[in-house]
């Protein structure tokens, strides 16, 4: 136990505190961005990122993902505010969501996750980095709105983003802010350099905010004409705990709409968890595979927490996840640290961190959401053909276009397309022989066969020739649907009008004039 602890206390020293710190870094701005684009209180945001780390990250038994207010559910988030007209009633729909995920978890229903093909979750990560480039780069340029945090892709493009705000483009645009975060992508980019890994000690994302404040304090000592404005900076607001909003349990059975709210929550927050560990398994290099029912209890738990606290609901988010990889996270130590390193700049120290520039996390950002995306995965994911390739590309494109979990759903169904069409063609097998002058085919029925074959398989059947000598064995099937069953036997009676002579193997007739 001693041997286990010290290897573990190794572990965090070397490879999770950075981790974690780094992790803590790219979530703070997200956490507040998200309660902006949410209509909930800033604190609401940074409570959320704190319980996903100290109590969601101790109960999973996910080593590399990270809880914490998504993006994905900002759109519900704002509808139950308003709809529910009060923030404290609001967090009672959030502790009926995160009860509802407890159920889940108890019912053992997280195995939905292992149904969603790779090509799909692939397709959902490299989205995911789309989207976060292009979230950051209005950043990275100087722009100091808070409206790029909002939800979906096109949002970036509609008139009062893009063409309201072009024509004073010059005004959000500052040289200071794009000089910090060529700076920023430059030394990220020269730290992935082989010369550069073998003598890595500080992961690159801690250098990279390290000399934001650095040059960034060189601006405000040696130039009057280079000054970030306070809207680029880190804004932790003073005095947070003291205006924390609680829920009004007593209202808890008041309308049925906090019920309603609640579980269309829960669902939405399991299925962007499920979805959202499977691809962080994905990116594991050591293939450690999370229990997913654990995990929605964890996130259950979580999201009770954060309603009994004033905090916005939690998912697993794969942003926060990814960044913790790339930092070179080994447990869920990193998880936790960031969690606590989130505490304790609520508590202490939120004058250090208003000095890091928007700029150099953006880039952070940058860098995550191409490792994401990279050329390399599209051409990767041609090259194993169009089945999927498609089911790929059609799910980037629709969480473009929709939101992650509309997306997704058009992704399973192009995939369950290509399911049916191949089962629809590959379940059995015809073969052709002449026997002492007579032809003799021979039909073979695979694994599995249902009714998606019915058509090819009565269209085979028609095609026989009189005379002839038909075989058909099914007794290699596990499974063979009461359909087929149906056209062999009513196909006996047509063999003998065209003389044709059947052998049946291991099929049973059915009884067809029963239900006429």
């Amino acid at each position: 136990m001693k041997r286990r602890i010290r290897l573990y206390r190794i572990i965090w020293l070397k490879y999770d505190l950075s981790a974690g710190l780094t992790v803590f870094l790219v979530a703070l701005p997200l956490c507040l961005g998200i309660a902006l684009a949410s209509g909930a209180p800033l604190y609401a945001g940074l409570l959320s990122g704190i319980i996903g780390g100290l109590v969601t990250a101790h109960i999973s038994d996910s080593q590399l993902a990270v809880s914490g207010p998504a993006a994905g559910l900002t759109t519900v988030v704002a509808a139950s505010i308003i709809s529910l007209g009060d923030y404290k009633i609001f967090l009672l729909a959030v502790i009926v969501a995160g009860l509802f995920q407890i159920l889940l978890g108890v019912l053992k229903l997280g195995v939905i996750a292992y149904y969603f093909p790779s090509s799909v979750i692939k397709g959902m990560l490299a989205a995911i980095g789309i989207i976060l480039i292009s979230k950051q780069i209005p950043i990275a340029l100087g722009y100091d709105q808070p409206d790029f945090w909002a939800n979906g892709f096109l949002k970036l493009f509609s008139s009062e983003h893009f063409f309201g705000n072009i024509e004073n483009f010059n005004t959000h645009i500052t040289k200071e802010t794009i000089l910090l975060t060529v700076f920023s992508l430059f030394i990220l980019a020269a730290m992935q350099h082989p010369l550069a890994k073998k003598f890595k000690i500080i992961p690159a994302p801690l250098v990279v905010v390290g000399a934001g404040i650095f040059v960034n304090a060189l601006f405000i000592k040696f130039t009057s004409e280079m000054l970030l404005k306070p809207t680029q900076l880190v804004n932790i607001p003073d005095n947070m705990l003291a205006s924390i909003t609680f829920p009004d349990l007593s209202k808890i059975f008041s309308t049925v709409e906090i019920w309603k709210d609640g579980i269309v929550i829960g669902l939405l927050a399991t299925v962007e968890t499920l979805l959202c560990i499977e691809a962080i398994d994905k990116l594991d290099v050591h293939n450690r595979i999370t229990p997913v029912n654990r995990e929605l209890v964890a996130q259950g738990i979580g999201n009770t927490t954060c309603g009994l606290l004033g905090a916005i609901p939690m998912t697993a988010v794969v942003v926060r996840g990814s960044a913790n990889i790339d930092a070179g996270a080994k447990t869920k130590l990193a998880a936790v640290t960031h969690g606590f390193f989130l505490l304790l700049t609520v508590l202490f120290i939120p004058f250090i961190l208003n000095q890091i520039p928007y700029a150099s996390l953006s880039a952070i950002l940058i860098i995550t959401g191409y490792n994401l995306a990279k050329p390399k995965l599209f051409r990767h994911m041609f090259s194993l053909g169009l089945k999927q390739f498609l089911p790929f590309v059609v799910t980037i494109l629709a969480i473009l276009l929709t939101d992650l979990l509309m997306g997704v759903g058009i992704g399973l169904l192009i995939s369950t397309y290509y399911i049916v069409r191949n089962n629809y063609q590959a379940e059995y097998k015809i073969t052709k022989t002449i026997e002492n002058g007579t032809e003799t085919f021979f039909i073979k029925l695979n694994s599995n066969v249902t009714f998606l074959n019915k058509v090819n398989l009565r269209k085979a059947l028609d095609e026989i020739p009189e005379d002839s000598r038909l075989t058909i064995d099914g007794s290699g099937c596990n499974f063979i649907d009461y359909d087929i069953l149906e056209i062999i036997s009513e196909y006996g009676s047509k063999a003998k009008e065209r003389n044709i002579e059947l052998n049946l193997k291991g099929i049973q007739k059915v009884n067809i004039t029963a239900i006429h």
